[in-house]
């Protein structure tokens, strides 16, 4: 599985963006999909989930919940994030990733893209 991540750029603090992640390749095993981000001279966070094997059930760490909000177009094979009411510590590389069910960690990853928000 191949994923590509678009979408990023500048906003000004309290705008929004939406990231794009289109997987390409076999999705067969892959139970869900999500974002993290890594802010300059801080560790990869995970920051959202979605599942993609068929409950479509979510979930979001606490500094980004009832602003981003995570969906999918299975069609597509394509999951997005909406960010709302961005914060300048929203500024980070933002990548995206899929898990295959059974494994511990997730095995696939995109290249990132950069978001920045200014204040």
């Amino acid at each position: 599985v191949q994923l590509a991540e678009s979408g990023g750029g500048s906003v000004q603090a309290g705008g929004s963006l939406r990231l794009s992640c289109a997987a390409f390749g076999s999705m067969d095993g892959i139970n869900a999909m999500g974002w993290y981000r890594q802010a300059p001279g801080k560790e990869r966070d995970q920051i959202a989930i979605i599942m993609v094997d068929g409950s479509g059930g979510s979930w979001y760490t606490g500094s980004v919940k009832g602003r981003f909000t995570v969906s999918r177009d299975s069609a597509k094979s394509t999951i997005y994030l909406q960010m709302n009411s961005l914060r300048s510590e929203d500024t980070a590389i933002y990548y995206c990733a899929a898990h295959r069910h059974g494994q511990e960690e997730w095995d696939y990853w995109g290249p990132g893209t950069q978001v920045t928000v200014s204040s």
